[in-house]
């Protein structure tokens, strides 16, 4: 299948046959850390525990590897818009080149904190020593990691999502193969435990990393040799950290939301948390495709900004909100009609069943307004506009959910609480898509030749 032509092919087609890919690339990501929790939870509570103080850290890298993609495909998409093919080629290599340097003296430095950090994370003596032997390996593959991710960034920004996807399942595949052979053991291979399942991430991250780096070097030129030259590459770098940056905070700023939305609903009991745990696990799949078109749209809009064709720019936003309302309006319908049966296939009791058919009857219906949220702050990163796509993020989380979930729990409830989140997400979605709406008016104002024809 050829790549799609981001400035001449029909809108609506283009961002489908985009995102469909992603959305296999996305589960791909979903089974592969689901493989490593299930293998390591077999070798007992002691390794379980010690994989998940892994999690905070790990995602805090991962964080700050979707920040540089992000930094990464904005740039490099509207320089491939403008026509700029050998400038986008030099910003990938030099920022691939900074990327694995940053990572690799992240790793080195996190080599000295990790005892002190996981100790005042309150990791017993016991927890310790897997967390270490786990951490060893895994920072050592985290040059892998994130340089992966900004390729496929990279690929992205080209209008190329299917070999993205393509690697990620690929990947998926070799580290639930890797996993049980690695930490169980089998014939001349020796178990190595928790030790095992880092080592099978790190092989597979190593093999995406190589074959994503031959297709942007060998298909689509965007890797090149040439003189390094530290003016041009730390300018390079500049321009991606000015996007990627804030990218980073703002997807950090998610799991410090949820964790403090965790301690209101402990209050309610272990039950209500168990529920919530569940409805978190099912709002990320029933957001699983608009989460795709969100990282199928800014390659869209920053090569059409780029090319000044900001009418289609328009129309793939607005025809993107419509698309996520609807859709998650049916997938509200579904979870609402089938909410007695998830509650008894995902409920070990009926303490934890109660809160959480409460929370399926109620909080899909923000769905699609939290889709509006993030379609518009990938849309403001896309339009080289990190700031206003990271104070989305802080109004919707720190002064539209966490209070109204606040005052909505002292006063009447868990239940309300859960309508909260719903009329939080509401009120954020409306200044979001409003604010983008008027940057996009602002900028088709600017070039008043564009025909209309584009779309």
């Amino acid at each position: 299948m050829a790549t799609p032509d981001l400035l001449q092919d029909n809108i609506r087609p283009t961002l489908l046959r985009m995102t469909g890919p992603m959305m296999v690339g996305i589960v791909s990501l979903m089974l592969f850390n689901l493989a490593d929790i299930y293998f390591v939870s077999l070798l007992g509570t002691a390794p379980m525990a010690a994989l998940a103080f892994t999690f905070p850290v790990t995602f805090s890298v991962v964080s700050l590897a979707i920040g540089f993609g992000i930094g990464t495909s904005a740039i490099m998409a509207r320089l491939i818009g403008q026509g700029r093919q050998g400038e986008a080629a030099e910003l990938a290599t030099d920022n691939l080149m900074m990327t694995l340097i940053l990572v690799l003296c992240v790793s080195l430095t996190a080599q000295f904190l990790m005892v002190p950090l996981f100790t005042l994370m309150g990791a017993t003596h016991e927890q310790l020593p897997y967390i270490l032997t786990y951490m060893d390996i895994w920072w050592f593959g985290a040059v892998f990691l994130v340089t992966n991710m900004v390729a496929n960034s990279a690929l992205r920004a080209r209008g190329d999502t299917k070999t993205p996807a393509l690697v990620m399942a690929g990947s998926s595949i070799l580290n639930m193969l890797l996993d049980p052979l690695l930490i169980f053991g089998w014939g001349p291979v020796p178990a190595m435990g928790i030790k095992g399942a880092a080592m099978a991430s790190v092989i597979s991250w190593a093999c995406v990393s190589v074959i994503v780096s031959y297709v942007l070097y060998r298909r689509y030129q965007l890797i090149i040799i040439m003189k390094p030259v530290a003016s041009r590459i730390f300018g390079h770098w500049l321009k991606v950290m000015k996007i990627g940056l804030p990218a980073a905070l703002s997807n950090m700023m998610t799991p410090l939301a949820g964790g403090i939305l965790t301690a209101m609903v402990a209050q309610h009991g272990a039950e209500a948390v168990a529920a919530f745990g569940v409805g978190n696990r099912l709002e990320s799949l029933s957001l699983l495709v608009c989460l795709a078109l969100s990282m199928t749209l800014p390659p869209f809009v920053s090569q059409n900004f780029g090319a000044g064709q900001i009418q289609r720019v328009i129309a793939a936003y607005h025809g993107a909100i419509k698309f996520a309302l609807v859709w998650q309006l049916l997938v509200f319908v579904l979870l609402w009609i089938f909410r007695d049966s998830i509650a008894d296939l995902f409920a070990a009791s009926e303490l934890i069943k109660t809160p959480l058919l409460m929370w399926l009857s109620v909080v899909p219906l923000g769905f699609g307004m939290q889709a509006v949220i993030f379609l518009s702050a990938s849309t403001f990163n896309a339009l080289h506009q990190p700031l206003r796509a990271m104070r989305i993020s802080i109004l919707r989380l720190f002064v539209f959910f966490i209070p109204m979930a606040w005052v909505a729990n002292q006063v009447w409830g868990l239940q309300a609480m859960f309508v909260a989140f719903v009329l939080a997400n509401t009120v954020a979605s409306w200044v979001a898509y409003r604010s983008v709406s008027r940057l996009l008016v602002t900028k088709s104002a600017a070039t008043p030749g564009e025909s209309a024809a584009n779309q």
